[in-house]
């Protein structure tokens, strides 16, 4: 039996009398790298949120490590152990890179305000102590030497590094990646892609991302799963979802299926 780490049962949410997901059911097993994909307006992102806490889901239910996410808030989610990144870059860009990944920790520091502006010897030793995490992290990441700089003084592809590192500052189980490689040009991307893999293989966690690259989708997904209007459409293997006829006419539009793949070269 497999082991799920994270279990969508019949989730559905609207807007109003848009329905953004209706009736999904999802399930990622542990320490793998799953894919969603699907054309714009699919409802990818609506689901990342559903499963953060940023939106309440209206129908179906969620279970995460066999604890059920229905009604908690997005604070109570982190500290349950899921992660996450955003389509746009949300760092905050006076702060340096070590203020960003500590921020990051915040749901597992104890410390109380009080505390802090006192500076009990407790506070002190725990604000040390997320400091030297927080570069263990940037070191993780490939930005060793870049603590001290502003986050807004970085290049692009560090930027977006340094976004994983806040989240793993939080020690998730699960992080999810929405568009991980937006942007970059392809010499990025290939380490992107590398990277990811890396999280995986050496911290042991569970990797959900959404992608528009398919080479990337292709390359690194053990199963992806296809959305169209918030309905799941396909899920299987990335080689099966690439020739399926239901994905390729969702994305390049009726009358393709018959003859076309999902192109994923370079």
């Amino acid at each position: 039996m497999t082991d799920n780490i994270l279990v969508a049962e019949q989730v559905t949410k609207r807007f109003g009398g848009l329905v953004a997901i209706k009736d999904l059911t999802f399930a990622i097993p542990r320490q793998s790298i799953v894919s969603i994909i699907g054309p714009n307006g699919a409802g990818k992102t609506t689901f990342f949120n559903c499963i953060t806490g940023f939106y309440t889901i209206d129908e179906g239910e969620m279970v995460f490590d066999g604890i059920r996410l229905n009604g908690r808030e997005a604070n109570q989610i982190t500290r349950l152990g899921i992660a996450r990144t955003f389509q746009n870059i949300r760092l905050f860009s006076n702060m340096t890179a070590i203020e960003n990944i500590m921020v990051g920790q915040e749901p597992h520091l104890t410390s109380t305000w009080l505390g802090a502006i006192i500076g009990t010897p407790f506070s002190r030793r725990e604000e040390v102590d997320a400091e030297q995490e927080a570069r263990r992290l940037l070191r993780f990441v490939g930005l060793a030497g870049k603590g001290d700089a502003m986050a807004r003084n970085l290049s692009y592809g560090d930027q977006r590094r340094l976004e994983i590192a806040r989240a793993l500052g939080s020690k998730p189980k699960l992080l999810l990646l929405d568009e991980p490689t937006a942007g970059m040009n392809p010499k990025e991307t290939a380490e992107t892609t590398q990277f990811i893999r890396h999280l995986r293989d050496e911290l042991g966690i569970t990797i959900l991302l959404i992608e528009h690259d398919m080479r990337v989708v292709m390359g690194i997904s053990e199963q992806v799963t296809v959305l169209d209007y918030g309905e799941k459409i396909a899920e299987g293997k990335p080689a099966e979802i690439q020739s399926n006829p239901r994905v390729i006419e969702a994305y390049l539009g009726r009358g393709a299926a018959a003859s076309a793949t999902i192109n994923t070269a370079a």
